[in-house]
């Protein structure tokens, strides 16, 4: 199994930034497929962003493309969300996410994280 823990959530201004991080456990950590999910109050889990083992990033929502950047450090065994330019709409609790093969909105994770709350007050 794999063990999720997030980090680095709070509130924040509109225009401003946070970095989230996601530490993951076990030695299989590179073999997943790893994703950012964000949930608001009354909406669906959104899928946000994935990226592959060697860093391909494998979806990008167009509500967040160009300014949030997903990363991984394998070495480290942790998952990062740059949130940049951040608006109102962007308040939700973030999920970090693992699937062991393609993750998309079609293709949910096996694993979560217990989540972060990001508020962006305007």
């Amino acid at each position: 199994q794999v063990q999720l823990v997030e980090s680095g959530g709070g509130l924040v201004q509109a225009g401003g930034s946070l970095r989230l991080s996601c530490a993951a456990s076990g030695r299989t950590f590179s073999s997943y497929v790893m994703g950012w999910f964000r949930q608001a109050p009354g909406k669906e889990r959104e899928l946000v962003a994935a990226i592959t083992w060697s860093g391909a990033r494998t979806y990008d929502a167009d509500s967040v493309k160009g300014r949030f950047t997903i990363s991984r450090d394998n070495a480290k065994n942790t998952v990062y969300l740059q949130m940049d330019r951040l608006k109102p709409e962007d308040t939700a609790v973030y999920y970090c996410a693992a699937r062991l093969g393609n993750m998309s909105p079609q293709r949910p994770p096996e694993y979560w994280g217990q989540g972060t709350q990001v508020t962006v007050s305007s």
